[in-house]
C-alpha cells in the first residue's frame, strides 16, 4: 500500500504499562515512528509481568501486547546525560507521551511548560490517573481501581440478591485502553492543528475522566433520570430481550433491537401470540415487564441447541450468537479472513504472534511490520541516526 497516513511523524514515548503505550503503538500502526524509552536493565514494568512469556525470551505477553511498531532505545533520565540526550531527541520529534505522576517530570526539567517553551511545536500528551488538577491529582492510578470509582463495577455483575451477586471487574484493562484510544485520537487532532497555527498542546488525559466519558447510555440513564442503574449481569437496561440464554448444550446471545426482530423470533420460537400481547408488542412494553417476558422466553430458549437457534435465527436477521472461548474466537473463519491474528519476526523466539489493528485503509490492514522491540534493541541505531553518537549512552 502507499505510505502509511502518519509517515515521517515521529514520537518519543516515556510511557509504560499500558495506556500509553497503547496509544503509541496505535500510532506505530498509522505509520509514525515511535522511539520507546526505557530504564537500562529493567525497561517497562510489563516486561516481566508473566507468565505467559515468549519462547526463548523473557518477554512477557502482557508486553508483547502494545508495543508493536517501536524503537527501543535505553536511557538515564535521573541522570543529567540521559536528560540532555533526551532533550536533544526532542529536536528531532513532533511528540511526548508519557505517563508519570503529576510533576513527576518537572525535576528532570522535562515537564510540559518546560519542554514547550523550548519546542512550541510539540505535542505534549500528559496520561494519569486523575489529571494535572484537581483533589485526587497526586494520586497513583491504576485500572482496577479506576473501573470501581469510575462506576463501571457498579453496573457490571450479577444483581446483589442473586447467587454470585456483586461487583465485577471487566476483564482486560478497560480504562487503560480506552484511555490509550484517546490519547491517539487527541495526538491525530492536534497535529491537525499545529498544521493549522504552527503551535503544539499539551494533551492532559485522567483514566478516570475516560472511564466517566465512556459510561456511554448507562450514564446518561442517570443524568436524564436520576436513577442510579443497577447490576443486571448480561441483560441490557435499555432493550428486552438482549442478555444470554441457556440452551439445551450451553448458552447463546439473543440480541434482538426492534420489534421487528421480536416478530419474526417469536415466529421462529413457535410463540407468535407473545409479538402482539400488549405487555410485549413495544420494545418499551417489554423493558416494562422484563422479568414476565424472560420467564416464558427461559424454557422456548432451552429447547433447542445453540447452533440450531444461531441457524434458525440467521437468516430472519434475528441478531444472536455463540458466547466463544478465546481459542473459538482465533479459531473463528470471520477472525481469522480479517486478519485479527498476525505474526512477526523476532529476534530471539523466530516468530511472535500479535493481534492484529482492526483499521482498514483501502482494505489494507495497519499493522507496524516490526514486532515488540527487545529492551534497548535500538539504542545504538536510533542515536546514531538522529544524534550522531557512534556509542549508545546507557547499557
Amino acid at each position: 500500500m502507499p505510505a502509511k497516513p502518519l509517515e515521517g511523524i515521529r514520537i518519543l514515548d516515556l510511557s509504560r504499562i499500558l495506556a500509553g503505550p497503547w496509544c503509541t503503538q496505535q500510532l506505530a500502526d498509522l505509520g509514525a515512528e515511535v522511539i520507546k524509552i526505557e530504564r537500562p536493565e529493567k525497561g517497562d514494568d510489563t516486561r516481566h509481568w508473566g507468565p505467559p512469556w515468549l519462547k526463548n525470551s523473557e518477554e512477557a505477553a502482557y508486553y508483547l501486547s502494545c508495543n508493536r511498531g517501536k524503537k527501543s532505545v535505553t536511557l538515564d533520565i535521573a541522570s543529567q546525560e540521559g536528560q540532555e540526550t533526551l532533550i536533544a531527541l526532542l529536536e528531532h520529534c513532533d511528540v511526548l507521551v508519557e505517563n508519570f505522576k503529576v510533576g513527576g517530570l518537572k525535576k528532570y526539567g522535562l515537564d510540559a511548560a518546560s519542554l514547550r517553551q523550548q519546542f512550541p511545536q510539540l505535542i505534549y500528551c500528559s496520561i494519569t490517573g486523575f489529571g494535572q488538577d484537581g483533589p485526587y491529582a497526586q494520586r497513583a492510578g491504576y485500572d482496577f481501581m479506576i473501573q470501581a470509582m469510575g462506576g463501571v463495577m457498579s453496573l457490571t455483575g450479577l444483581p446483589d440478591d442473586q447467587p454470585g451477586g456483586g461487583p465485577v471487574k471487566i476483564g482486560v484493562a478497560f480504562a487503560d485502553v480506552f484511555t490509550g484510544m484517546y490519547a491517539s485520537n487527541a495526538i491525530l487532532a492536534a497535529l491537525f492543528q499545529r498544521q493549522q497555527t504552527g503551535e503544539g498542546t499539551h494533551i492532559d488525559l485522567s483514566l478516570l475522566d475516560v472511564q466517566v466519558g465512556v459510561l456511554a447510555n448507562q450514564g446518561l440513564n442517570y443524568l436524564t433520570s436520576g436513577q442510579v442503574p443497577q447490576r443486571l449481569g448480561n441483560a441490557h437496561p435499555n432493550i428486552v430481550p438482549y442478555q444470554a440464554f441457556a440452551t439445551q448444550d450451553g448458552h447463546m446471545i439473543l440480541a434482538v433491537g426492534n420489534d421487528g426482530q421480536f416478530q419474526r423470533f417469536c415466529q421462529e420460537a413457535g410463540c407468535p401470540e407473545l409479538a402482539e400481547d400488549p405487555r410485549f408488542s413495544s420494545n418499551r412494553s417489554r423493558v416494562a415487564n422484563r422479568q414476565e417476558l424472560i420467564d416464558l422466553l427461559l424454557p422456548l430458549l432451552k429447547s433447542r441447541k445453540t447452533q440450531e437457534w444461531l441457524d434458525a435465527l440467521e437468516p430472519l436477521g434475528v441478531p444472536s450468537g455463540p458466547i466463544n472461548n478465546l481459542e473459538e474466537v482465533f479459531a473463528d473463519p470471520q477472525v481469522q479472513h480479517r486478519g485479527m491474528a498476525i505474526t512477526r519476526p523476532h529476534p530471539q523466539a523466530g516468530e511472535v504472534s500479535l493481534i492484529g489493528n482492526p483499521i482498514r485503509f483501502d482494505g489494507e490492514n495497519l499493522n507496524a511490520a516490526t514486532a515488540p522491540p527487545l529492551l534497548g534493541e535500538h539504542t545504538q541505531a536510533v542515536l546514531s541516526e538522529l544524534l550522531g553518537k557512534g556509542q549508545k549512552t546507557s547499557d
